[in-house]
C-alpha cells in the first residue's frame, strides 16, 4: 500500500470507527471488548508498514479487528485466571505446612529419644523444669540437691537435646 492509501485507510478508519466499532462489538458480544480491539486496530495500522492497495478498506478493517480479538482470546486463555493462581499458591502453601508439620513431628521424636538417652534424675529434673514449670528451688527440695546443682543437670540436659537435634538436622 503506497503512503496515500495507508493515509486512506486511517481516514477510513477514523471517519468510520463508530460504525466498525459497533459491528464489531455485535460480532464479539461485548462492546468493551470491541473498543479495545478497535484501538488495537487503529494502532496496529497506523505503525503498519505499506503492503499494497486495499479494494474494499473497511472489511480489511474489520477482518484486522476480528483477528486481533481472535489473538488476544488466545492470550487470554493462555494466562492463568487469578482463581487458579490462588488455588496453585494454597497448594504451594500447604505443602509448606505439611512439610514443617513432617519436620515438627521428626524433632519431637529425636527430642523424646534423646530425653530417653539421659540418665533417670537428669531427665526428671528436666521435665520437672520445662515441661511441669516447677521452680528450680522447689526442684531442689524434692531432689536433695542445691539451686546449683540443678541448673548444671538441667544444662547438661538441654546441651544433649540439642545436641541430638543438631545432629538430627545434619542428616536430613
Amino acid at each position: 500500500m503506497s503512503d496515500s492509501g495507508h493515509a486512506s485507510l486511517l481516514q477510513v478508519i477514523v471517519e468510520r470507527y463508530d460504525e466498525i466499532r459497533a459491528r464489531l462489538a455485535r460480532s464479539l458480544g461485548s462492546r468493551d471488548f470491541a473498543d479495545e480491539v478497535m484501538h488495537e486496530t487503529y494502532l496496529r495500522l497506523y505503525r503498519s508498514e505499506a503492503v499494497g492497495a486495499i479494494q474494499k478498506p473497511d472489511a480489511f478493517i474489520f477482518r484486522t479487528a476480528l483477528n486481533i480479538a481472535t489473538d488476544k482470546r488466545r492470550e487470554a486463555s493462555r494466562r492463568a485466571s487469578l482463581a487458579e493462581i490462588l488455588a496453585v499458591t494454597r497448594l504451594a502453601e500447604d505443602a509448606q505446612d505439611l512439610s514443617r508439620e513432617m519436620e515438627a513431628r521428626l524433632e519431637l521424636e529425636v527430642l523424646k529419644r534423646a530425653l530417653a538417652e539421659l540418665p533417670p534424675r537428669r531427665r526428671a529434673i528436666f521435665i520437672a523444669a520445662r515441661v511441669d514449670g516447677i521452680s528450680h528451688e522447689e526442684i531442689a527440695r524434692r531432689f536433695g540437691l542445691s539451686r546449683t546443682m540443678v541448673q548444671k543437670e538441667l544444662r547438661r540436659a538441654i546441651d544433649h537435646c540439642l545436641d541430638r537435634l543438631g545432629e538430627n538436622h545434619a542428616e536430613g
